[in-house]
């Protein structure tokens, strides 16, 4: 009999703690779609510095950038389209340096 016991114990506190661990992972999953989104903020064209806009130029001269943000870094993210109607983001630093982010 107290095997039964004991083994209903640890049974219990085994699904106890498996609950725990998923109800865990569900605010780590919260907390990382949180993290995962960018803290730029968006900025006028006329605003961005020569430099990038010299580097959108040089290396995608048919494209026009649509919209245009930075973050405290002073990245720049660019959403650009070209004439071909193909269209995509990029990202720069302040002085027109491609970043991979």
């Amino acid at each position: 009999m107290k095997k039964v016991i004991l083994a209903s114990v640890f049974t219990f506190v085994g699904l106890t703690a498996f609950a725990q661990e998923s109800d865990t992972a569900m605010n780590t999953e919260t907390v990382v779609v949180v993290a995962t989104q960018d803290s730029f903020t968006e900025v006028a064209n006329d605003q961005l510095p020569e430099a990038v806009t010299a580097a959108v130029g040089k290396n995608y001269p048919t494209a026009s950038i649509d919209k245009s943000y930075v973050n405290d870094k002073e990245q720049y993210k660019l959403e650009v389209s070209l004439e071909d109607g193909t269209a995509g983001t990029v990202y720069a630093d302040k002085e027109g340096n491609w970043l991979d982010m």
